[in-house]
This record gives C-alpha cells, sequence and structure tokens, in this order.
C-alpha cells in the first residue's frame, strides 16, 4: 500500500460576471447543474454542481479575463450530453468532434464568455 497523495476532483473558481445570477440561471436551465450554495444580495458568488463537477462562480465582470479562462470537464456519454444541451438551447456550441489527441468533445461558452469543453476518450 503506497502512501502516495491520491488527488480528487478539480473544482474551478470562474468569473461569472456582474451579474451571478445570471450564470447560476445558465447553469442550471442550459447544462443542468444546480445550485448547492449561493452568498450574498445580489449574489456574489456560488457553488454549483453536476454530478461529481463542481464549479464556483464569482462575481467578476472583466470581460477579458472571463473570454481567456477554459477548462475541461471528463464525460461518460458525450453523445448524450450534446444532444441534452442542444435541446436545452445553448446558443454558444461548437459541433461534437473527434479531435486528434484521442477525444470526442465540444465546448459551450457561458454568459461571461468562459469556455468548457466536454470531452470523452475515443477507444481505439
Amino acid at each position: 500500500m503506497s502512501n502516495s497523495p491520491v488527488l480528487g476532483n478539480l473544482s474551478p473558481l470562474i468569473p461569472a460576471g456582474d451579474d451571478v445570477d445570471v450564470a447560476i440561471n445558465f447553469y442550471e436551465k442550459k447544462l443542468g447543474f444546480t445550485t448547492r450554495y449561493k452568498e450574498g444580495n445580489p449574489t456574489t458568488m456560488a457553488i454549483i454542481q453536476r454530478g461529481v463537477v463542481e464549479i464556483l462562480l464569482i462575481q467578476n465582470g472583466d470581460k477579458n479575463f472571463a473570454e481567456n479562462t477554459s477548462f475541461r470537464i471528463h464525460v461518460e456519454g458525450v453523445d448524450q450530453l450534446y444532444a441534452e444541451y442542444r435541446a436545452s438551447g445553448v446558443e454558444k456550441m461548437n459541433t461534437l468532434d473527434i479531435k486528434p489527441w484521442g477525444t470526442k468533445e465540444f465546448s459551450v461558452i457561458d454568459p461571461a464568455g468562459v469556455c468548457i469543453a466536454f470531452y470523452e476518450s475515443v477507444k481505439k
């Protein structure tokens, strides 16, 4: 048995724009997340979750910062998730595609401008 540290889930802290409630609405209504914590009135920070993925939305209206923020989420069933997001009306979403590095993926841009890629490894 090893005493080496084991890393768990990553919980990114991302800019949500000036109005965190707009971001919360997008993540809940369009991407299927649920809000498990909100802080401030108006909201200045929120924690949203879907499955084991947890994202911290922080009030920050710096559009340049948001548009240069991106992260990836591993998915089992990326085809179904893509269909779900198309059906929910996500507007800023690229097509589902197989990438040369061995993943099938698509990306979504949230209201603040953050890019989120959803990917699944392609079996060879």
